[in-house]
């Protein structure tokens, strides 16, 4: 019998997207659970009214709220893209991160973001682990991805960037620091030894430097480091040839679609996004804001549902 809940704060994202209606879909679905505890995080008309949209005023009522900072008088605007929103979501991720790094809650899951509305803000941002490292006050790079999705976890070394910026700047200690995240994380949701893989940069991991010597530079030498500390790493291999054998707990892409595109297909819109490497576990969700259906009360929430589950390591509701 579990004698405490695990406490979630839940922060909607942007509010114009479909963050609102899954936030209050998955409250709905862990709602009367002892072993979860949701605390919702986001504007009150906004809550509001998306609520009334999916009939879900009583429940609203009954759920724990933090009202953070509202938007401007029509602003909340389903599919709109604008400056506001951004604002809004960074208002109440923020929160949700304080109120965790204080020990109110145990873990953050924060609904979709829309990068755009945070940058017409005028707010430096890359996605959640950038926004989770600014709060606990680290160094941008000493927070990373790790998606989660069928079957596959999959720390990332570099995102939401250039191809060519992130090369620029893949070094071996960011590539050793982001192996190092993951598996501490692999550890907190309950494996002791993860197994990992280390994906080339270059294809065939650059073929012994046949096809440049970046994987001779910086994924080599960074294996090497791994091994060196007692942790069981293979690699650096073609990330192709990684996936195909499966045999790794845990592994660690180098550039953006390296991660997505493998766990995007394998799980679609279910898939679970962690910040990790701070001392605040943050976990959205692997899809993003559709604003194309916002405010159409008719978003699947299993993601974020999933997500819930995973953080909390509980059954997923039925």
């Amino acid at each position: 019998m579990i004698s405490q809940a695990v406490r979630i704060a839940l922060p909607l994202g942007d509010p114009n997207g479909i963050g609102p209606e899954i936030a209050l879909k998955t409250a709905a679905a862990y709602a009367g659970r002892p072993d979860v505890f949701l605390t919702l995080f986001g504007p009150q008309v906004v809550l509001q009214q998306t609520a009334q949209c999916l009939g879900l005023t009583d429940l609203l009522a009954a759920t724990p709220v933090v009202f953070t900072a509202a938007m401007p008088t029509g602003t909340f605007q389903p599919g709109r893209v604008c400056a506001e929103a951004g604002s809004a979501m960074i208002s109440a991720a923020s929160s949700a991160i304080t109120a965790t790094r204080r020990g109110d809650f145990d873990a953050v899951v924060a609904g979709p973001h829309h990068e755009t509305a945070v940058h017409l803000a005028g707010i430096p941002f890359s996605g959640y682990p950038s926004l989770v490292a600014s709060v606990c006050g680290q160094p941008e790079d000493s927070v990373f991805l790790l998606l989660v999705g069928g079957g596959l976890h999959i720390v990332h070394a570099t995102l939401h960037e250039s191809v060519q910026h992130a090369l620029d700047r893949l070094t071996s200690e960011l590539v050793v620091q982001a192996a190092l995240a993951g598996m501490r994380a692999m550890q907190r949701l309950g494996m002791n030894a993860p197994t990992i893989g280390l994906f080339g940069i270059n294809p065939h991991a650059g073929e012994n430097g046949l096809f440049g010597d970046a994987d001779e530079r910086i994924t080599k030498p960074a294996a090497e480091r791994l091994r060196a500390v007692g942790l069981q790493v293979d690699g650096p291999i073609g990330a192709d040839t990684l996936l195909a054998e499966r045999r790794h707990d845990l592994y660690v892409a180098m550039l953006h679609d390296q991660g997505h595109i493998p766990i995007k297909l394998l799980s679609p819109k279910q898939a679970s996004a962690l910040s990790i490497g701070a001392d605040v576990i943050l976990s959205s969700v692997g899809h993003g804001s559709a604003m194309d259906i916002a405010g159409q009360c008719i978003a699947d929430a299993r993601a974020m549902i999933n997500t819930v589950a995973r953080l909390a390591a509980v059954p997923v509701p039925t």
